[in-house]
């Protein structure tokens, strides 16, 4: 099994069956800019849950995930790979690998639960600053290792 890319929408997968959208959201409760656009303009309940999770404390950070369900089949979920929004006082980067391999762990026990597949843009290689090249092992490490069947999608709309 490899990682399908595709060109369109990662908020609309088109296959049958439970399917879960992955994506990178930061570790300071903001939501407002690059593909959390995307997802709140189809679905208000992942900001808002997102939101929540912040304010209360609970387990929010780098590495955890919140798993919201948006439609019957489809799941939105919420993983903290980035510290803040910007680089820091030495100039690195906001994405967290090890965040982002952390969380996926989490996101592959939860689709090999449902039996479901996840779908995703190139998580934390737009606003989080990485570099496809480190995300790429660590999705077929977590995910198509494990037997899910992942997706990712460049946007043409």
């Amino acid at each position: 099994m490899n990682i399908r890319y595709t060109e369109g929408d990662a908020t609309a997968p088109t296959e049958n069956g439970d399917k879960i959208i992955v994506h990178v959201c930061n570790d300071i409760g903001g939501w407002g800019k690059g593909f959390v656009m995307a997802i709140t303009q189809r679905w208000k309940a992942p900001e808002e849950e997102y939101r929540k999770w912040f304010k209360s404390k609970l387990d929010f950070a780098l590495g955890e995930v919140q798993f919201v369900q948006v439609e019957e089949d489809v799941w939105v979920a919420n993983v903290i790979g980035q510290r803040d929004v910007k680089k820091d006082a030495e100039g690195n980067v906001p994405v967290r690998y090890p965040a982002i391999q952390k969380g996926l762990a989490k996101v592959s026990a939860f689709a090999r639960e449902k039996n479901a597949s996840v779908h995703m843009p190139r998580i934390g290689c737009g606003l989080a600053g990485g570099k496809w090249e480190n995300i790429e092992p660590i999705i077929n490490q977590e995910l198509i290792s494990t037997g899910v069947p992942t997706t990712v999608y460049d946007f043409k709309p």
